[in-house]
């Protein structure tokens, strides 16, 4: 009499299949009430000192990238372990080498041009979830790495220029931009910059000036000031999102080995003749749509 083994799977967290049209769960509110958002035709920027809980809030939404059957995620870490556990569920990872990073951001141009040249000819101004394409979501931890230390001068220009023609371009296309920094000042976050980001998080700042920087002119003399939050509650922030007024939120986390788990299951969901999407089969993020 043979037996046959059985693979145990309490491990794997099978599921529905998300999608980057739905909502994404970030954390809950003050009241404890949930808080959700819709990032596929949107962008999201995050500011606040080191340690406030931005890595967190990528993560999150991180995960749901990873999860999702219509999602491609481009990820730029110059630091490479903040958004590291993510990049075999990526089509591309990039870490501290401003060519590569040049490189990746001249080709998701081209993506998004494609992708307008088509909508143009359907008639069309901004793609759907019954389009059948890829939401490819870009994820930059640390802006000031690549625009303002690494690479020369001018090549810190091309990146600005690049991300902000992305960022301001890419919404209708299927293409948006997540971005952190720890430095929220003029220098990294022009205003030309930040208002192009319709989604923004400040974690704790040490100045009015920084949290305004990020949530936009005036909301600190409003009482929307990022420096009352303590240093000690990581991962608190004021988000402006659905409704454009800030609202006090706690990010949800995230532990190592709960993101391990996921970026596991995740790419092996993405393996090849698994779930997938009319065009989400890897290319070199070139001329394909």
């Amino acid at each position: 009499m043979t037996t046959t083994a059985t693979a145990s799977t309490s491990a794997v967290p099978v599921g529905p299949g998300l999608s980057m049209f739905d909502p994404i769960f970030v954390g809950i509110d003050e009241f404890g009430q949930p808080v959700y958002i819709t990032l596929a035709y949107r962008n999201l920027l995050a500011g606040g000192e080191p340690g406030g809980g931005k890595s967190g809030l990528l993560n999150c939404i991180a995960a749901h990238a990873a999860l999702s059957v219509d999602s491609r995620l481009v990820l730029l870490d110059g630091k490479l372990v903040e958004l590291g556990q993510w990049e075999d569920c990526a089509d591309a990872f990039i870490g501290p080498d401003i060519t590569e990073a040049l490189t990746v951001l001249r080709r998701l141009q081209v993506v998004m041009n494609n992708r307008y040249a088509w909508l143009r000819a359907h008639g069309r101004r901004k793609l759907t979830a019954l389009d059948g394409l890829s939401v490819i979501t870009v994820l930059v931890d640390e802006i000031a790495f690549y625009s303002a230390t690494v690479g020369s001068k001018q090549e810190q220009e091309e990146f600005v220029a690049l991300l902000r023609d992305l960022v301001a371009r890419g919404r209708a296309a299927g293409i948006p931009v997540v971005a952190a920094t720890q430095r929220p000042s003029f220098d990294i976050i022009p205003t030309s910059l930040r208002d192009l980001f319709g989604y923004r998080a400040a974690f704790r700042c040490t100045t009015p000036n920084s949290s305004n920087i990020v949530l936009g002119h005036g909301w600190a003399e409003q009482g929307y000031s990022a420096t009352d939050i303590q240093p000690t509650n990581q991962g608190a922030a004021y988000l402006i999102a659905e409704g454009g007024v800030p609202r006090r939120i706690k990010v949800a986390y995230l532990s190592d080995t709960q993101i391990a788990g996921i970026a596991d299951y995740a790419a092996w969901i993405r393996r090849p003749g698994a779930l997938t999407t009319p065009d989400s089969a890897p290319v070199e993020l070139g001329v394909a749509a």
